[in-house]
């Protein structure tokens, strides 16, 4: 009998698609015992989810060839429905070029002028043959097939997020063909008129809009902050942005390249109205490598729509709450820390160019909430390698300059990517400051006194190089480690002895090459990292953000990273900033975009850089207490045995947005000799340890 039913209510839901030709959704993995539900209607589905604020999520699709697929989103509170957007589509804009993959970085390549190659944009098309609606954790998902673009092909994903109006639509896109590079645009668009007006936060991050008028709108492209467009409807408002990261493929300037569009007819391509995210073709029109797809591979081209039944763009609010307002937030016991910057300050002082008394980057960092920013100055300017004349009242410079803008919450560091006698690139930092010159001729002393200037060193080979990091207590690490000019590197010089010894702190970590079919960013170093650790060396990974000019109008939280060092006092300038460089040395802290932050860490009772006696048995209990904005997505615990790295990963997609929770995992580490944690969202965000050694 139990049975009979089933069927005839499996029938009956079937029904209205039979009679009106539609494609009937496959529900076999949906929880129909969950919180969300699914319910045949006139022309397709509809999917409830519970939206949070005693709200409920409601989205129709439409499964008629030729329709709209979005036939409305609304939200439901006590009973009344409003209809936030009704019969939209989603749009995608694929741009398909060449990956150079004949110099040695391969698929690690920065520098690829992709833009300037031959490459082709194609519209996304879909068509509605296959519909299925899947329960996954704390998320309802809705795949529609197929899609196609080019030798592209694929299918939609639209992910629910339970507790929250906010919703992922994703064209998950492969090809079969080697060496693509890419890039993508993407939106909501209408043929008849849905937003009233169009909400959107200036670079100064001011509110602004215009009114809608599907007549005369052409589209346009704006500089935003916080990379979000705003439409309002007669009943409420949906803002449409990117993953705040992954979005975000390298170059050396953080320019803000209007991110965002609205309007008709956008690239002349499309056919409506509409509002979404896009990519500059050309980028900062240096080195542009787009977005790597390797065959084969799912490449995610997504954007975030949140659903707020407010208006006036007060649902910016709410957006913005998923990047703290593009701030790294406080932690008690910790100062933030972001590293590798090319600003040439110094060198707008030696050219005599008008220079503020704060500069556009110190503004910039301070408002994001950076405790200390470490350059790496005189990169592309000045004279690094003058045998003094030149070079000491540069770095003379430098000091005095970083002296006077450390004020307060405010710590600017002389640092340098001296690039020399060791190979590749690499990064160096003091704990006060260093007079050297990067060469020394036969019959000079490697140190002297100098009647301005105090001790110089001159240093002419890795040895002596080596000599001024022990006796001045620096450190060095590699610099974008695999790629750019430190292709091959730190593999080259693994069994040098200055990368044994204590003063080779390890490398930096950037979300360099991009890729949006990877569920983390920045696989390159964190491979390197377990590399460094199999190796037998006790070596460190600093986020590094390898930008140049700056400015608050840039775009600069979206190409960022940031470092949490165990601090409970900024030291000041003039007393040196030893504590710095103890945490760096001692791995006493963790590298996070910022959505996630890890503020506690042990395993077995010792944290990040300590050293572990493991019991017999091997049992590990490994703690964490974590914070996150988006939905976390999974956490991975990876460790290693000198030869292989051991990945655990756990599913948390159970979570919901805006949450803290202190995990426990349970781990048998027999035979390993360290492991460390990485936490990643729903929008690819994350955060990693240092390792826990173990003996």
């Amino acid at each position: 009998m139990y049975l009979l039913k089933y069927l005839i209510s499996g029938f009956l839901f079937l029904l209205p698609f039979l009679l009106n030709a539609q494609v009937a959704p496959v529900l076999s993995d949906f929880d129909k015992k969950g919180e969300a539900s699914v319910e045949s209607t006139t022309n397709g589905l509809l999917v409830s989810w519970p939206a949070g604020n005693n709200q409920l999520g409601k989205l129709t699709i439409n499964t008629k060839s030729g329709q709209p697929l979005f036939e409305s989103f609304q939200l439901e509170q006590a009973g009344e429905a409003v209809t936030i957007a009704k019969n939209i589509d989603p749009m995608f804009l694929l741009t398909v070029g060449e990956r150079d993959l004949s110099k040695e970085s391969g698929w690690n390549i920065f520098f690829d002028r992709t833009a300037y190659k031959p490459h082709e944009t194609h519209l996304v098309q879909l068509e509605k043959s296959h519909v299925e609606v899947l329960s996954d954790g704390q998320r309802s998902v809705i795949k529609v097939s197929d899609l196609t673009a080019g030798n592209f092909s694929g299918w939609l994903e639209v992910t629910l997020y339970h507790g929250s109006p906010l919703v992922n639509i994703a064209a998950v896109m492969h090809t079969e063909e080697d060496a693509k590079a890419i890039l993508y645009d993407a939106g909501l668009v209408a043929q008849d008129q849905v937003w009233n007006e169009i909400f959107w936060s200036d670079t100064e991050g001011y509110l602004q809009s215009k009114a809608t008028n599907q007549d005369i709108n052409e589209s346009e492209n704006l500089a935003v902050k916080y990379r979000t467009i705003i439409g309002e409807s007669e009943q409420g408002s949906m803002a449409v942005f990117p993953a705040p990261h992954q979005f975000f493929y390298p170059l050396d300037n953080a320019y803000n390249l209007k991110y965002v569009w609205s309007g008709e007819n956008y690239r002349n391509k499309i056919d409506g109205f509409g509002i979404g995210i896009r990519h500059d073709l050309m980028g900062d029109n240096r080195h542009v490598p787009w977005f790597n797809a390797p065959p084969k591979t799912d490449q995610r081209l997504n954007f975030f729509v949140y659903l707020s039944a407010t208006k006036d763009g007060q649902v910016m609010e709410d957006v913005k709450k998923f990047t703290r307002n593009d701030q790294y937030k406080p932690l008690p016991g910790y100062r933030t820390m972001a590293s590798h910057f090319h600003t040439e300050h110094m060198d707008d002082i030696l050219t005599h160019k008008p220079v503020p008394d704060i500069p556009g980057h110190v503004k910039a960092l301070r408002t994001m909430g950076v405790n200390i920013m470490h350059l790496g100055e005189y990169h592309l300017a000045g004279n690094p390698r003058d045998p003094g004349p030149r070079r000491l009242p540069e770095l003379d410079l430098m000091f005095a300059e970083c002296e006077r803008l450390s004020t307060a919450d405010f710590l600017m560091l002389p640092g340098e990517e001296p690039n020399c006698h060791f190979g590749g690139h690499w990064m160096n930092i003091f704990p006060n400051p260093v007079y050297w010159i990067m060469s020394r001729q036969d019959g000079e002393p490697f140190v002297e006194d100098h009647p301005e200037y105090g001790k110089v060193y001159r240093v002419g080979n890795k040895e002596e190089m080596l000599r001024l990091l022990e006796e001045e207590k620096g450190l060095a690490w590699t610099a974008h480690a695999r790629t750019k000019g430190s292709t091959g590197y730190p593999d080259a010089y693994k069994d040098e002895a200055f990368f044994h010894s204590d003063r080779f702190n390890g490398a930096a970590w950037k979300s360099l090459p991009a890729d949006l079919s990877n569920p983390n960013l920045g696989r390159r170093v964190l491979k390197l990292m377990d590399d460094m650790a199999n190796w037998g060396e006790r070596k460190y990974v600093i986020g590094e953000a390898d930008l140049f000019k700056l400015e608050p109008d840039y775009e600069i939280y979206g190409n960022m990273n940031v470092n949490y060092l165990q601090l409970d006092k900024l030291p000041k300038f003039e007393d040196g900033w030893q504590p710095v460089l103890d945490a760096m040395e001692s791995g006493k802290f963790f590298v996070t975009t910022g959505e996630v932050l890890l503020p506690t860490f042990s395993v077995n009772g010792k944290g990040s850089g300590e050293v572990l006696q493991l019991e017999k048995d091997g049992k590990a209990s490994i703690k964490v207490n974590a914070q996150w904005t988006f939905p976390l997505q999974y956490a991975e615990i990876v460790s290693g045995d000198g030869e292989q790295v051991y990945r655990e990963t756990i599913d948390l997609k159970d979570t919901q947005a805006f949450g803290t929770e202190a995990f426990t995992f349970e781990l048998d580490l027999t035979g390993r000799s360290w492991v460390r944690l990485e936490i990643w969202d729903a929008a690819v965000n994350g955060a990693f340890t240092q390792p826990v050694w173990i003996e």
